[in-house]
């Protein structure tokens, strides 16, 4: 499809609420701390962010591999080339720190308008130098909230980012936290001109992620997309996977290892290991929450009235999850030409791979529709399982969440072509219902299918009812 930029409206529209600010008060200056999942498109929001806004802005983007002494570097000579007003008089400066660095930035910010300054990749600059933050907050309240500008503070590490506003922490309450999500399964319909159905695989492929929806054909559906782009190593796709686990791991083997596993299919913690390469306890232990610190992993117990330590692991991100399983283990294939083999080994798995990916996806649908979704006081969707998975419950809403007070709706999933639920699986369903701790005969049933249902007494959702929670 054509190059452009797609949607995002409310995140502009946030932006261009908290500029104006900047044009009145003793103290205009305003900062925003933007975190996304890496290749949402944070970057390219900020770029449309700037263009469309037509000011005078530094956009400096840092680097994992630089030091500070060459983040200094860069940074003056992005400062002197950009369109501030006092930027080219400052060519040849060379400051030994952030702090002279800093207020060179400050004499080149005009008086009279607003200004956009963007540090993105925020995490690489306070890794580099511990004493950033201090330094930015400093110079931040003394002189930079004192001009009418907009400081874009950017970062992918969501677990650090979310830091910077902490109560200890030196940036603390100076910034508005904003968060990029990928693209959701309605954007991608609309995206892709195509049926909910269909939107919710290529959600399931894409992430949401914008590099890999543009390369996409409109009207297209999921193997028609990948046919092509398992033909090309350097296809968003392909490559997507592995950039952003070498920028999350770039020395860490053993969370790659688990990572691996838990894409693999593996979900208990013992499996886990045992996929991993037989990890000591402690290692293992010591993966897993550093993947869950990153947010790369998610960790659920069964939602019940009844606590429980049977706990589940997923990869967190759709598009990551979908690479895990079907590209990250055959790239060698892809490289070489063989794109074919590893189309082939989906088209086979499919089904059943979509099956299971869905089901956080439905969850969060049926906690944000808003009329003819989950009964009122449904504070929290989850599922529930035993060890032995009898019964294993792919929805239970519930007034809260770990541990319910009160069970609000169980529900199951079936997710394949040409196969309603039927008689059979509301039996299950029901049987189910009576094994789930907190749950009566009077909690109402529900049946998500992607086709349809041959039952009366349930409460049926199909794609074209889920797609709206996102409108």
């Amino acid at each position: 499809m054509a190059d452009g930029f797609i949607g995002r409206e409310r995140e502009l529209a946030l932006l261009g609420r908290i500029l104006r600010k900047t044009e009145r008060g003793d103290r205009p200056g305003r900062a925003v701390l933007i975190r996304g999942r890496r290749r949402v498109g944070k970057s390219r929001l900020v770029e449309e962010f700037i263009e469309r806004s037509g000011l005078p802005s530094l956009f400096f983007t840092a680097s994992a591999q630089s030091t500070l002494s060459a983040d200094l570097g860069l940074f003056m000579e992005e400062l002197a080339a950009s369109d501030l007003p006092g930027a080219a008089e400052l060519a040849g400066q060379s400051p030994r720190n952030w702090d002279a660095a800093l207020r060179l930035l400050v004499t080149a910010l005009p008086d009279d308008r607003p200004a956009v300054v963007v540090l993105d990749e925020m995490p690489y600059l306070i890794g580099n130098d511990p004493g950033f933050e201090g330094t930015l907050q400093k110079l931040f309240d003394r002189e930079f909230s004192r001009r009418p500008a907009l400081l874009l503070c950017v970062g992918s590490d969501l677990a650090m980012m979310e830091r910077l506003n902490d109560y200890d922490r030196p940036f603390h309450q100076r910034g508005t936290e904003m968060v990029v999500p990928p693209l959701n399964p309605s954007d991608v319909a609309g995206m892709l001109d195509l049926p909910p159905a269909e939107a919710f695989d290529a959600y399931l492929v894409s992430g949401g992620l914008p590099l890999v929806l543009e390369e996409w054909p409109r009207g297209g559906g999921v193997f028609d997309y990948l046919q092509d782009a398992l033909t090309d190593p350097t296809s968003a796709l392909v490559v997507s996977g592995e950039r952003s686990l070498a920028a999350e791991f770039p020395a860490d083997a053993q969370a790659r290892l688990v990572l691996g596993a838990i894409g693999a299919g593996e979900r208990t913690y013992s499996l886990i290991g045992r996929e991993a390469g037989d990890l000591p306890k402690a290692s293992l232990s010591r993966a897993l929450r550093l993947l869950g610190a990153k947010r790369v992993v998610d960790a659920a117990t069964p939602l019940s009235t009844r606590p429980s330590k049977e706990t589940r692991y997923h990869v967190a991100d759709p598009h990551l999850r979908f690479w895990l399983a079907f590209l990250g283990p055959h790239l060698p294939e892809v490289e070489r030409g063989r794109g074919d083999l590893t189309l082939e080994r989906v088209r086979r798995s499919w089904a059943a791979w979509r099956g299971r990916a869905v089901e956080p996806v439905v969850r969060e649908a049926l906690l944000r529709i808003r009329e003819g979704g989950l009964p009122e006081g449904t504070g929290a969707v989850g599922g529930y399982w035993t060890r032995t998975n009898d019964p294993e419950i792919d929805i239970v809403g519930a007034d809260r969440a770990p541990i319910a007070k009160r069970i609000t709706a169980v529900g199951s999933v079936k997710w394949l072509e040409n196969r309603p639920f039927d008689a059979r699986d509301l039996s299950r369903l029901l049987i189910h219902r009576s094994q789930l701790p907190g749950a009566d005969e009077d909690v109402p049933l529900y049946a998500v299918t992607r086709s349809g249902a041959t039952v009366d007494g349930i409460r049926v959702l199909g794609p074209g009812e889920l797609i709206t929670a996102w409108s």
